[in-house]
Formats: C-alpha cells, structure tokens, sequence
C-alpha cells in the first residue's frame, strides 16, 4: 500500500515540475513534461521531501546528474544547464510547497 502512496506522489510531484519548469534553448521555452524529465527528476527529488528540510546543494547535484541527449544523442549537457536561473529558484520554491503539503 505504500508504494502505491508513494508512486501517486512522484506522480503528484511530476505533474507540478513538467508544468511549472522549462529548460531555455535559444530562448525557447521547454517545458520538462514535453522533453520527458519531469517524472526523472521527480523520482529523485522524492527522497529529499521525504527526508526533512530540502538543501539547495543537493537539488543543485541533482540536477548535474541528469544528463539531457541533444542532436540526437550527439552531446549531453546536465539538466541544471539547460534551467534558467528563475526556474531553479521556482524548483525550489515548488518542493519547499510540496514538502509542506505531505
């Protein structure tokens, strides 16, 4: 029963990230639904909820381990270089309101 709690709350948890955070290319806006990293990160961002306060630092190497394909797999490029620093900030802001929701 709960894995079930807890896959309806990554579930939960991605839906706010795909809608709410975008990668920036060429000042187009991507947002991690539509390039499929929203349940990704999610996944990974749970423990920290689950764990107590939610350290920047930690979100921060997060989101460097996410290697992100371009050109067709050609280059990767971590996922917290494709954020705009606007959205890092909204991240945080969304899994400090998530925590507090649990």
């Amino acid at each position: 029963m709960a894995t079930a709690n807890t896959s309806e709350a990554i579930e939960a948890l991605a839906a706010e990230i795909g809608e709410n955070i975008y990668i920036d290319v060429a000042k187009w806006h991507l947002y991690l639904r539509e390039a499929h990293l929203h349940t990704v990160l999610a996944e990974q961002l749970y423990p920290l909820l689950k764990g107590g306060t939610v350290e920047e630092n930690r979100v921060q190497q997060i989101l460097q381990n996410i290697p992100v394909k371009l050109g067709g797999g050609k280059r990767e490029v971590p996922l917290a270089d494709l954020l705009p620093m606007q959205c890092q900030v909204n991240l945080m802001d969304l899994l400090e309101e998530y925590q507090r929701k649990l």
